[in-house]
């Protein structure tokens, strides 16, 4: 989201929308594969007249395209900034209108307390079972748990 909005700064308005869609078929791609093709697409459609936008966009092109190597259940969330938004929404709404009121302490300790009350509403994460491989380093392939050959038992 964040990205999109920068490189579309980057462009004139009447511009904006063509890009809007071309941006949100590297993102929406089935595949790593397809992503790529989609992004070279972009660079060549407006690297000539909009080499700002591009540059933008190219210069984080691996870690945008890194959540192809989570499980596909993963990657609306990872496509994603709200859940860090919304979680510090209410934080930043009670501590800006509490402002000077508090010390350092107090403040730490409401921030603590509407964390906590703020992580009751938390939904857990779409396919949750597969963190454990994740954290262990199990490949994912476009969103699929890569299984080595030496790992398939051996036909009788």
């Amino acid at each position: 989201m964040h990205k999109t909005a920068n490189v579309l700064n980057k462009l004139p308005k009447s511009q904006q929308p063509k890009a809007k869609r071309a941006l949100q078929e590297i993102w929406m791609a089935e595949t790593k594969k397809e992503a790529l093709i989609a992004f070279d697409a972009f660079v060549e459609t407006y690297g000539v007249k909009y080499d700002k936008a591009v540059a933008c966009l190219a210069k984080d092109r691996d870690a945008l395209l890194a959540f192809y190597d989570f499980p596909a259940e993963h990657w609306k969330h990872l496509r994603t900034t709200n859940p860090i938004e919304s979680t510090f929404a209410t934080i930043r709404h009670r501590t800006v209108r509490s402002k000077g009121c508090l010390s350092n302490k107090t403040a730490l300790a409401l921030i603590f307390k509407l964390a906590q009350a703020a992580e009751k509403s938390w939904r857990r994460l779409d396919g949750h079972h597969h963190l454990p491989k994740v954290i262990r380093g199990i490949t994912f392939t476009n969103g699929v748990e890569v299984v080595s050959r030496d790992a398939q038992p051996a036909a009788a």
